[in-house]
Parts: C-alpha cells; sequence; structure tokens
C-alpha cells in the first residue's frame, strides 16, 4: 500500500509519536484523520498538515465509532489506523504506602490496551468494506507497544502490562484479520523525546540517552512515523512487532 494513497486515522495525533505520525504521512500524500482528546492542538496540527480532526475518548465506544464515521465522511474510506494514544503511569505493585491503587492499574489497561482495540475493531470494519488495491490490500493496522512490554523496569507494572497486552494480540489479530486483506502490526519503542521526556531536566534526559546502546541518545518521534511508513508500504509486514530503541535493553 502506498502512502500516496492512504487514508489513515491517527490516535493520539496532536503530540508526540501520533503528530509525528501524522506529519510524516500527510507529507507523502496521505490522507490523515486526527483522533484526540487535545481539543485545542489538535485542529491546529490537522490544518497544519491539512486533515482533520476529531476529539476523541479512545475508551469510549460510542466516542470512537463518532470519530470513524466522521473520518470516512471527510477522507471517503479508511486504509490506516495507527494507535499512538497512551498514557505513562509509575508505581510499584507494593510501595511504602500500600498496594497499588487498583484504579491506577485499571485506567493504564484501559487507555493503552483496551483503547487501541477499540479503535482497531472499529477502524477494521471500515476497512473490509474497501475495495482490495493492487497489492491485494484493504488496509493496516499499526498499534503501539513497548520495550517496556518486555523489559518492564520497577514502578512499571501497570504501563508493562498494557503494552505487553499489545504485543500479545498482534499476531491473533493478524490471523482474525486475514481474511479481510487487513494487516496488523505493533511497534516498541524505547525511550522517545515525547513532550513527557521534554519536562524533564536537560540532566536527567542525557541519564536517560546514555543507557542507550547505539546511538546514544532519545529517539526521535519523526523515527517512529517513518517506521510507520514503512510498514504501510511493506506488505509482506504482518503479525509481528518491531523493537526501535538503539538496542536499548532496560534493567
Amino acid at each position: 500500500m502506498k502512502l500516496s494513497n492512504t487514508a489513515a486515522v491517527i490516535t493520539g495525533g496532536a503530540s508526540g509519536l501520533g503528530e509525528a505520525t501524522a506529519r510524516h504521512f500527510a507529507a507523502n500524500g496521505a490522507q490523515v484523520t486526527l483522533l484526540d482528546r487535545d481539543a485545542e492542538r489538535g485542529p491546529k496540527i490537522a490544518q497544519e498538515i491539512g486533515g482533520h480532526f476529531v476529539q476523541t475518548d479512545v475508551t469510549s465506544d460510542d466516542s470512537v465509532a463518532a470519530a470513524i464515521a466522521y473520518a470516512v465522511k471527510k477522507m471517503g474510506k479508511i486504509t490506516t489506523a495507527v494507535n499512538c494514544a497512551g498514557i505513562g503511569t509509575v508505581g510499584k505493585t507494593l510501595g511504602k504506602e500500600g498496594p497499588l491503587p487498583l484504579s491506577t492499574f485499571q485506567t493504564t489497561i484501559n487507555v493503552n490496551l483496551v483503547g487501541s482495540f477499540n479503535v482497531a475493531r472499529l477502524a477494521a470494519a471500515e476497512m473490509a468494506k474497501n475495495d482490495p488495491d493492487e497489492d491485494g490490500e484493504r488496509g493496516v493496522i499499526i498499534n503501539t507497544a513497548s520495550v517496556a512490554a518486555f523489559d518492564g523496569q520497577r514502578g512499571q507494572v501497570s504501563y508493562s502490562a498494557s503494552k505487553g497486552g499489545i504485543v500479545g494480540m498482534t499476531l491473533p489479530m493478524a490471523r482474525d484479520l486475514a481474511r479481510d486483506n487487513i494487516r496488523v502490526m505493533a511497534i516498541a519503542p524505547g525511550i522517545f523525546l515525547t513532550p513527557m521526556l521534554m519536562g524533564l531536566p536537560e540532566a536527567a534526559q542525557e541519564q536517560l540517552a546514555a543507557d542507550v546502546p547505539n546511538p546514544a541518545r532519545l529517539g526521535r518521534a519523526e523515527e517512529y512515523g517513518r517506521m510507520a511508513g514503512f510498514i504501510v508500504e511493506m506488505g509482506y509486514l504482518n503479525g509481528e512487532v518491531i523493537r526501535i530503541d538503539g538496542a536499548l535493553r532496560m534493567r
């Protein structure tokens, strides 16, 4: 599938990895609809790239259904869904103040894992209606995992579980959707310079970068966007998780 023929919905598209992906896709001729809770920044990004925006809560069935319908109305179809919406939480299973609040664990799972599945399932329903392209494809779904799914550190139990779920559903979802000619992939980023990390002191950023073997720096959001674009165009990639982490293995 060519990016120039792509009509994509991108969650978390108002910032970070989602914004970078939206910009890369649009720069290469794709139609893009941003799905995000940020009703202030989202429309600005959409206007800059010539795309569309709809305020969306990925954990809500009704909100995502409305967003998907809006995207189809604006773009005529959906061929790609990239799930970048997510939250990062920190807390040990048993900390100094007691057990991790169940609400923290539930919220993280609900946004990162359930939200991704919610968008994927509803986007897939629209992709299945597409006529196959020249390669026989109807659509591509890309979910965002994390190296924490494999190398979770202390205090990452909620986040690691949510991202481990993304990894775990990649292959079965690809198998589920094979008959509809829809591919499913996941990207597992390492430590990327996103808005959350940009708020850290420069010394803290340098320390995080020093843990990356090569190149010894933080990942750039545009590198995630380029990887997502490569997945869209590389039609034999399916049912797999790609780490993009500079050989980082967290301890």
